[in-house]
């Protein structure tokens, strides 16, 4: 088996052309595949079976891997098991059907809506910076933007007299969505107050500047929540989506429809928005073993 592996793994170095990194992740996992197959006296990867797969990475899961390298060990030996089949190495290909358990799909994380409420209130108000990154803070909240979206706004995509605001999403897909009074006011004094201020009379599309009137990157975007996450001691693992996450999870817990946050958020496939409702049920269950008298 690990001259079939080496033979792989020539095949995407040099027709693939994939990267070294990526290469070198692969073999490191599936080395680990063929010991866990040949601990288990199977010797050809012709006589694996769906059951054995799912059993390294049920155990692979066990012993603490997170998600997503898991995923990308089923991806691996997907790739090496369909190799060998196209290639006559095996008579066929156990892996065509094989889907990871749903478990593996690790529930977002977001913030509570006493530490949204936290966040949005920190920037200092005072200051023309934190206006801006609170009229930024306060647009992702109340539409549910990734970190990119909002990074890519223009001017012309609110549309004040109407309430909303025009988003383009992933692959170029544009959505409307709601703009909401709070975020609206907090948006409007930084366009009063600040934005004109730091610009100087260049002309700028970006909604979202820095002081020095230039665009704000994502990564800018980025660092603005991290900074006043860190300043209100929220001890959460903070990360780009967790606004959306948050945005999605509390519109669920107040009963909104979930083919409505499935169109705010953009998702081209309801299951993807489904998640949420699953960070929703895991909220009822902890409600459930706190207050019942026989949880």
């Amino acid at each position: 088996m690990k001259e079939l592996l080496r033979f792989f793994l020539d095949y995407i170095s040099i027709e693939k052309g994939l990267s070294k990194n990526t290469i070198e992740a692969y073999g490191r996992d599936l080395r680990r595949y063929v010991d866990f197959l040949r601990g288990k006296k199977i010797d050809s990867p012709d006589r694996v079976d769906r059951g054995r797969i799912m059993e390294f990475l049920l155990g692979e899961r066990d012993r603490g891997l997170k998600a997503s390298s898991v995923s990308r060990l089923q991806v691996a030996i997907r790739m090496w098991h369909r190799f060998l089949a196209q290639e006559g190495r095996i008579r066929r290909d156990v892996t065509d059907v094989l889907e990871a358990p749903k478990t593996w799909k690790p529930l977002p994380e977001c913030l509570s809506k006493a530490e949204a409420e936290k966040l949005l209130e920190s920037p200092n108000t005072r200051r023309p910076q934190g206006i801006r990154d609170q009229a930024c803070l306060e647009l992702m909240y109340a539409t549910g933007l990734r970190v990119s979206e909002a990074a890519g706004l223009k001017t012309g995509d609110v549309h004040w007299e109407q309430g909303i605001l025009r988003v383009r999403g992933k692959g170029d897909k544009e959505r409307i969505v709601p703009l909401g009074r709070v975020a609206r006011r907090s948006l409007e004094r930084y366009l009063q107050k600040v934005r004109g201020e730091w610009l100087r009379g260049r002309s700028e599309e970006a909604l979202f500047v820095t002081r020095r009137g230039r665009r704000m990157s994502r990564q800018a975007v980025w660092q603005i929540l991290k900074k006043y996450a860190r300043l209100t001691g929220i001890r959460k693992k903070v990360y780009p989506h967790i606004l959306r996450h948050s945005f999605a999870t509390h519109l669920l817990e107040n009963g909104a429809d979930l083919r409505v946050v499935q169109e705010l958020l953009g998702h081209a496939d309801i299951a993807t928005t489904q998640i949420y409702t699953h960070v929703d049920k895991s909220r009822l269950k902890g409600i459930h073993m706190k207050f019942h008298p026989r949880p």
